[in-house]
């Protein structure tokens, strides 16, 4: 068997030195040019996520005001809505109790009306009536009797016969 040489495996100082400046150098580039780039521009997306953060909660707060606001609003107008419909009904129904207290004042006024006028042609009925029994009263009267009769006697017999007939219609 042969022995083999440790050449292969051996350590040699200048390779790690240079292997070592290589990644120092490596590294010092990376961090130079692209680390710090990398980390500004996850800063500058950290903010603008933030700031969009930030404008959507205050969309939210204004548009949680807004709401509070017209409901506000909206709560109001009904209110006035209710008070005007409220108005209108007590207008209507006062109205309404008007319009009957002056059609039942009418009422009662034509009917007193007719009252009053069906007294009156009662009235003048029965003074006609008076009239046509007297005249024919006395000239039954006149022919029973055959001779004319003084006032005072018609007069008598004209009361006694409407007396006579008035207690046959009572």
């Amino acid at each position: 068997m042969q022995v083999q040489s440790l050449d292969v495996i051996s350590v040699n100082i200048w390779h790690i030195v240079i292997s070592l400046a290589n990644l120092v150098l490596l590294f010092l580039l990376v961090k130079k040019f692209l680390y710090k780039p990398v980390l500004k521009v996850m800063e500058a997306r950290r903010r603008e996520i933030q700031e969009g953060y930030d404008a959507a909660d205050a969309a939210q707060a204004e548009a949680d005001a807004n709401k509070a606001h017209w409901d506000e609003k909206m709560l109001s107008a009904q209110e006035k809505a209710d008070a005007m419909i409220q108005d209108a009904a007590d207008t209507a129904k006062l109205r309404s109790n008007k319009i009957l207290a002056d059609a039942k004042d009418r009422a009662d006024s034509i009917v007193a009306e007719a009252q009053t006028q069906a007294a009156l042609e009662r009235k003048n009925a029965e003074a006609g009536i008076r009239r046509e029994i007297a005249v024919v009263s006395t000239e039954i009267a006149e022919k029973m009797l055959e001779r004319e009769i003084n006032d005072d006697d018609h007069r008598q017999l004209i009361d006694s016969f409407l007396e006579k007939i008035g207690d046959a219609n009572d």
